[in-house]
């Protein structure tokens, strides 16, 4: 060895520049990918006490000029011209926003999916997510062999480098007693309180309609959310067949497979299916007008949807995956698709009215070797995209700043909503005595530019790449330590926590009286008279 490095002092020097330019990097990690910045390397510069100075507080519920007072990472009082000693870190806020952390509903970090992992683990992707004003995500675990207790173990150890909070959805796979009794388990001993329901993905993570019935059974027995992945499974690999013998093996070909029409048919029979149940339903990822019309029916007869657009929907059109450079199109390849334009507005308008709830990001990176996999068949091109940490910017610059939607129904779309619907507010999504300590503060002055050379994500592409937009997030406190100030991370891994999710949330209330209406209604079973001979 050693004289292998004495014949060959180029390729060493190269080496030691190589390494340098690495660690100095902003996003690159410390000590070769343990952490980002000093206090990842051992040294913290949080103090344990913070106060949040002159800025304006923004809840869901409304907003008022208040200083904010921190201490061992939960928010102790929220009122004007807090006095404090001088052992406290003073973070003047002056003419921003002071906001809750930002919560993002749907994530796929450390996934492995069609032959290949995303290139965002449980660190960097929260780190990523902490650059962006996102304090927790809510990630899928996906099942081994159907297992759920083997697929949460897998996850466990996978979330142990988190440097923020962070809880659990539960994929449910294929049905049987086990898998029955294991979602009992999950809710009762894991904190799991939703469980999702792919119709899509033909061969791997499908199922059919009657596992779905006994899955939203099981679910509402438990008091835990439904979610439904709402493609037609079977008609989509019918139209990739389709494809395919028209020749059209690119990109594009993914997004011709898979319609608008079809994500709606899958929305409108997982509601009708959820509605004969009677248990409350949440759609991920909306990305169509066809499936948004189908849950604003639904919620305007009052029946209890959710519905979750991603900030890829309403950041971008469907223009991408006919790019004649195919690293350029396949980063685009999500399921469902990003749709043509048009579908963009009538969600961002959905999501001003009501009518959708709140905005995640099915962040799931992939690279661009990773794409490459389906350089010759778009059916192998690794679906998903990035998002975690550009959807708090986005979302400000696409519907706060050209007036669709005010300054508390930011904080509700992008935090209070997540925390109420899966049950953990006020300790999550709010500025209020007792609630845990993540928090940004914004200025809506500023802007911010997206780039892959910049961006936290592991990925060599974005899919928002050159956007520019108004409002920065300058600080995050994340479990009430400062992770994210002048443009720099200071982040351990490890220091996150698992936040348990416990059922029965507000979409709960008076089902019990909704079935006890129901059967009083048959008027049934009719007493006869048997005919006699």
């Amino acid at each position: 060895m050693e004289s292998s490095f004495k014949t060959q002092p180029l390729l060493l020097l190269l080496l030691l520049l190589f390494t340098f330019s690495s660690f100095t990097e902003s996003n690159q990690f410390c000590d070769a990918g343990i952490g980002h910045g000093e206090s990842a390397c051992g040294v913290s510069s949080s103090s344990s006490k913070i106060l949040i100075k002159g800025g304006t507080v923004v809840n869901a519920h409304g907003e008022e000029v208040a200083d904010v007072y921190v201490k061992d990472g939960i928010i102790v009082a929220v009122k004007p011209n807090i006095k404090v000693g001088d052992d406290v870190t003073v973070l003047d806020a002056t003419g921003k926003f002071v906001m809750p952390g930002g919560i993002d509903p749907h994530t796929h970090l450390s996934f492995e999916f069609m032959g290949t992992e995303t290139v965002d683990d449980f660190f960097n992707g929260q780190a990523a997510a902490l650059a962006g004003g996102t304090t927790m995500h809510i990630d899928f675990v996906i099942p081994i062999s159907g297992s759920l207790t083997a697929g949460f173990e897998a996850y466990e150890k996978k979330a142990k480098k988190s440097c923020m909070d962070y809880g659990f959805h539960m994929a449910i796979t294929k049905w049987d007693e086990v898998v029955s009794k294991e979602m009992e388990i999950m809710v009762k001993e894991k904190g799991i309180n939703s469980f999702k329901f792919f119709l899509a993905y033909k061969g791997a993570l499908m199922i059919n309609d009657e596992l779905l019935l006994e899955g939203f059974k099981k679910c509402k027995s438990l008091g835990a959310l439904a979610m439904v992945h709402a493609e037609n499974g079977d008609a989509v690999y019918e139209g990739q067949k389709r494809m395919i013998e028209l020749g059209i093996f690119g990109p594009e070909g993914h997004a011709l497979s898979r319609p608008s029409l079809l994500e709606g048919e899958a929305t409108a029979r997982a509601i009708r299916l959820a509605g004969f149940v009677n248990t409350p339903l949440y759609v991920v990822h909306v990305m169509s007008i066809d499936a948004m019309e189908e849950i604003a029916t639904a919620r305007r007869k009052g029946q209890r949807v959710i519905g979750e657009p991603v900030v890829s929907g309403l950041a971008l059109d469907g223009s991408g995956v006919w790019d004649p450079d195919f690293v350029t199109a396949a980063k685009f390849v999500m399921s469902p698709p990003i749709r043509a334009s048009g579908h963009d507005k009538a969600l961002q308008a959905a999501l001003s009215t009501g009518i959708l709830q709140l905005v995640g990001t099915d962040h799931c990176s992939f690279n661009s070797t990773q794409k490459a996999l389906g350089i010759d068949d778009f059916r192998n091109i690794p679906n998903g995209v990035n998002g975690i940490e550009e959807r708090m910017h986005l979302v400000w610059d696409i519907m706060v700043e050209s007036g669709q939607i005010s300054v508390t129904d930011y904080v509700r779309i992008t935090s209070t909503e997540c925390a109420r619907i899966f049950n953990i507010y006020p300790r999550k999504g709010a500025i209020l005595p007792g609630s845990d300590a993540d928090i940004i503060i914004f200025n809506p002055n500023s802007s911010f530019e997206i780039t892959a050379k910049s961006h936290h994500s592991r990925s060599d592409t974005n899919v928002f790449e050159g956007r520019r937009g108004k409002g920065k997030v300058e600080v995050t406190i994340a479990g009430g330590r400062i992770v994210w100030e002048n443009d720099e991370l200071k982040v351990v891994p490890g220091s996150g926590k698992y936040v348990e999710m416990p059922p029965f949330t507000y979409l709960f209330n008076g089902i019990d009286k909704a079935d006890a209406e129901y059967l009083s209604s048959l008027r049934a079973p009719v007493k006869r008279f048997k005919s006699t001979d």
